[in-house]
C-alpha cells in the first residue's frame, strides 16, 4: 500500500464530506470524478463517522477494483445511510460529524502468532460468513491479539474459537488512517463534485 501525501488525504476527506452532506440532505450518492484523484484501483477503504467522539457509522468496501476516490465516496454515503446499527444521518447532524478514512493494504493470510494488535486489521471468513475489524478497533478497546482474533470471529457470526477450525481463513492487513482532525478546515480543498449513479458492492 503506497502512502498518501497530505494533499491526497485532504482531497479524499473532502470527497467524503461532500458525499456525507449529499446523502444526508438528498439521500443520493456522490462519486468523485476528478481524474487526477481517481486513478488506480483500490484494495479497499472504510469511512468512519463520529459524533461527539462516539461512533455514528462505519462502512467500507474491499476488492471492488474501483478507484479509491469512488470507494471513499460510496462508503461515506453508506456509512451515513446504511449502517444497520444507526438510524440514517439527518441534515442537521452533518456539521457535528467528524470523518475518518482508513485506506487498506492488500489482504494476506496470517498466522495467529503473527498478529499484532493495533497494527493489523483482520478478516475472518468461512464459506459465506466473514467479519472484518480495522486495526484501530483493537487499539481503541485495548484488546490483545488473541482477543482481537476472537472478536473478528464473532463479527463473522462464528464461534470465538472458530479460527482454530479447518475451513476458517484468517487474513491480516494494515491501514493508513487519517481524519479531518488532522487538517484545519481552512486548509482543506473545496472540490466541485457531481452526483453519479450508485453501484452495488459488498461492505
Amino acid at each position: 500500500m503506497s502512502c498518501l501525501d497530505n494533499r491526497a488525504k485532504q482531497v479524499l476527506l473532502e470527497i467524503a464530506r461532500k458525499a456525507l452532506r449529499v446523502a444526508a440532505e438528498r439521500r443520493e450518492p456522490l462519486e468523485e470524478l476528478s481524474q487526477d484523484v481517481a486513478q488506480g484501483e483500490s484494495t479497499g477503504a472504510f469511512v468512519t463517522l463520529r459524533k461527539r467522539g462516539r461512533l455514528r457509522g462505519c462502512i467500507g468496501q474491499i476488492g471492488t477494483g474501483r478507484p479509491l476516490a469512488e470507494v471513499v465516496a460510496h462508503s461515506a454515503k453508506s456509512a451515513a445511510l446504511e449502517d444497520p446499527r444507526f438510524h440514517p444521518v439527518e441534515p442537521d447532524e452533518v456539521l457535528g460529524i467528524e470523518i475518518e478514512i482508513s485506506v487498506l493494504s492488500a489482504f494476506e493470510d496470517i498466522a495467529p502468532e503473527k498478529i499484532e494488535a493495533g497494527r493489523h486489521g483482520l478478516m475472518v471468513s468461512r464459506g459465506w460468513q466473514r467479519g472484518l475489524l480495522l486495526p484501530q478497533v483493537a487499539a481503541e478497546f485495548r484488546w490483545t491479539a488473541a482477543r482481537f482474533l476472537e472478536e473478528a470471529c464473532v463479527k463473522a457470526g462464528l464461534d470465538r474459537d472458530a479460527w482454530r477450525e479447518p475451513g476458517t481463513r484468517v487474513q491480516g492487513f494494515t491501514a493508513e488512517v487519517f481524519s479531518e482532525a488532522e487538517f484545519p478546515a481552512e486548509d482543506r480543498p473545496n472540490l466541485e463534485l457531481r452526483p453519479k449513479p450508485s453501484y452495488s458492492s459488498s461492505t
